[in-house]
């Protein structure tokens, strides 16, 4: 799904990923593609930040309250506030205007393999579910509780924690995890995106940030979960 009242940007990424032979839903008015999303979500949706009415960010935040697809945003150059809040409120990755067709598709790309990767794999029973440090998540349902409290997270926040917890007791590198994640050679080592992942789960897990009991960073190297 597309949704930008730039019809000429929207017409263009819809050319773009047309070429790929995606099916797209495009949609100029934001309020009129929540409703779409409510009967009939996407795999995946693309949406600018600045529209009138409903803007991006508030219809990633009412996505976030039913749906778990990958949402990438459409953001200003140069305005790292929009990036940050945009990927606070649940989106899985942004990219800035103007941009570069061909990268949009590869970030396209890039989501939908490990959305779908994630989402048809059918790990052994033993493998659906870890369990560290009071919390408990589940591979097959998508679901993860901390001390039997329910989280809501995105495909990204579960993806990188359940790397944490698969690596219990070790340091994973911010690369290592852009790595496992996106597997895509547009992503930086500078790009900040896991850090506001992280501090996003913390967010939702109400741990510290100055002395964190769960997600824990080792400076200079990486993260971590400790049993």
């Amino acid at each position: 799904m597309i949704v930008d009242d730039e019809k000429e940007i929207a017409d263009l990424v819809e050319c773009y990923l047309d070429n790929e032979n995606y099916f797209i839903q495009k949609f100029y008015d934001s309020k009129e593609a929540f409703k779409c999303i409510m009967n009939h979500p996407p795999d995946l949706a693309i949406m600018d930040v600045m529209m009138p009415g409903l803007d991006g960010y508030e219809l990633c935040r009412r996505v976030r309250e039913s749906f778990h697809f990958p949402v990438i945003m459409l953001t200003a150059k140069g305005e790292e506030l929009d990036k940050i809040t945009g990927l606070t409120l649940g989106a899985d990755d942004y990219i800035s205007k103007p941009f570069l067709p061909l990268e949009l598709v590869a970030r396209v790309k890039a989501q939908l393999r490990r959305y779908k990767r994630y989402n048809s794999t059918a790990p052994s029973q033993e493998d659906q579910v870890i369990m560290v440090s009071g919390l408990v998540l589940n591979a097959k349902t998508h679901e993860c509780t901390l001390n039997e409290r329910p989280l809501s997270l995105t495909p990204t926040e579960f993806k990188i924690l359940w790397i944490l917890c698969e690596n219990h007791g070790a340091v994973v590198s911010a690369e290592s995890l852009f790595r496992q994640i996106w597997e895509d050679e547009y992503f930086r080592k500078n790009n900040n995106t896991i850090t506001v992942h992280i501090r996003h789960l913390r967010e939702k897990m109400h741990d510290s940030f100055e002395n964190p009991r769960y997600i824990k960073t080792v400076w200079g190297c990486g993260y971590k979960i400790e049993s």
